[in-house]
């Protein structure tokens, strides 16, 4: 498998590049659009998990975005 790249958009969607299982909460291997493919980010995409560009059409904006020197640590899961 190739190496995946994903790049958060500031008040966007994340784009994901390179090979990569998307599965969903049942197991099932959710085939993305393309490659490279956007993940919604704001919530409101009719397709979800991918990207429809709704974030645009209502103005969503993370504020909580910041840059990765400044990430909090992630989460234990």
């Amino acid at each position: 498998m190739a190496a995946v790249e994903m790049v958060i958009g500031k008040n966007g969607s994340t784009k994901v590049t390179g090979d990569v299982l998307i599965k969903d909460h049942e197991g099932n291997a959710i085939n993305p659009p393309g490659n490279p493919f956007w993940l919604c980010r704001c919530g409101a995409s009719k397709t979800k998990p991918f990207c429809d560009g709704t974030h645009k059409k209502i103005g969503w904006r993370d504020d909580s975005y910041s840059e990765a020197s400044s990430a909090p640590p992630s989460p234990s899961l």
